[in-house]
């Protein structure tokens, strides 16, 4: 027994991710079936470690008889094609920005907010956060819960696989073209990647800041608190998997270091790596692949009176993604579904 699960981008990073976490948490489908735009159809699509997917063109798909899609094809086609497929009975579960903000589309990170996701029927799609966001409230539910987050300052070191296959090209093409000498070339880069660091993801807004600092503040006021105040700057680095994150809080209450790590070690979705030595912290390297959210560098602040610094790092195709969108169909499946027999 189980549900048809429509993965729609499956040709995209995310989506081929989508596929294997499918997989590798057998996921309790009957059916996985792979979607694209019409150029893909036909190609292949790797799902689990030995079998693969035909892919078929979403144009043409009929999702009356599925009950979950699963979307990473961009907010273009989440636009037109979320309330298409919603309509005909399946719940979507998408990637894109497009829904985040919608009041009537939970934003959803399994282990912050799970009652949340009660609220999607009203237009049967649910929405999944930010890439960034997502790591960021995993680490400060279980500390927001102990001590009442008050302001929450951070500061983003982000991978380049957060802006697709194209980026990760580019990355790869620009590092070569400097040990050879050749020309540098900036195709989705608004400068060089290579050996560099952006402060610029997303577009501009009208304050200075970014798109990508903005959502990390809305998101994160939905999501966890939207009494929590948030400052973010997003930088772009030269990594190909796996975000990072150096967070200051401050709190309403008193905070002991001690037990912050405690909390921590024992809340979900979170593994606390924190030795203050030599390799005693977690990395991007060391992170890609994984399913947590790692926390490093725990300590006080002593420039507040309940401050408390924090390093988090996650692999950001996972929880940032595609983890985090099979975990929101889980809860689903949990929760509201019934299984097809």
């Amino acid at each position: 027994m189980g549900y048809k699960v429509a993965v729609v981008g499956a040709t995209g990073v995310v989506g081929r991710e989508m596929l294997q976490i499918l997989a590798e948490r057998q996921f309790p489908a009957n059916e996985v079936v792979a979607l694209a735009s019409r150029r893909s159809q036909g190609k292949e699509a790797s799902f689990g470690e030995s079998k693969t997917l035909k892919v078929q063109a979403l144009e043409n798909y009929d999702f009356s008889d599925t009950d979950i899609a699963l979307m990473a094809a961009g907010s273009g086609v989440a636009k037109e094609y979320g309330p298409k497929i919603a309509d005909a009975g399946c719940t979507v579960i998408d990637n894109s920005s497009f829904y985040r903000m919608d009041p009537d589309v939970p934003l959803i990170v399994p282990e912050v907010n799970a009652d949340a996701i009660d609220g999607y029927t009203k237009r049967n799609i649910i929405a999944n956060p930010n890439c960034s966001t997502a790591q960021l409230v995993v680490a400060l539910k279980p500390l927001h819960d102990m001590a009442t987050i008050k302001r929450v300052v951070v500061s983003t070191y982000q991978s380049v696989s957060g802006a697709g296959n194209d980026a990760m090209d580019e990355l790869f093409r620009q590092t070569r073209a400097i040990f050879v000498n050749d020309e540098i070339k900036k195709d989705n880069f608004t400068k060089q990647i290579a050996f560099n660091v952006i402060p610029h993801i997303d577009v501009f807004m009208d304050d200075g800041s970014t798109k990508e600092e903005w959502k990390m503040v809305v998101e994160t006021q939905k999501i966890l608190d939207p009494d929590i105040e948030l400052t973010a700057t997003c930088v772009r680095v030269p990594v190909f998997v796996g975000h990072s994150e150096a967070v200051n809080i401050e709190f309403e209450n008193p905070i002991d270091e001690k037990r912050a790590r405690e909390v921590l070690r024992e809340a979900p979705g979170i593994m606390v790596v924190d030795k203050r030595e030599d390799e005693g912290y977690v990395t991007p390297v060391e992170a890609a692949g994984d399913f947590a959210t790692f926390i490093s560098r725990i300590r006080m602040d002593p420039t507040v009176e309940n401050g408390l610094n924090l390093w988090c790092v996650s692999d950001n195709l996972r929880k940032g993604a595609a983890l985090n969108a099979v975990q929101i169909a889980e809860l689903l499946g949990t929760r509201h579904l019934k299984k097809a027999s």
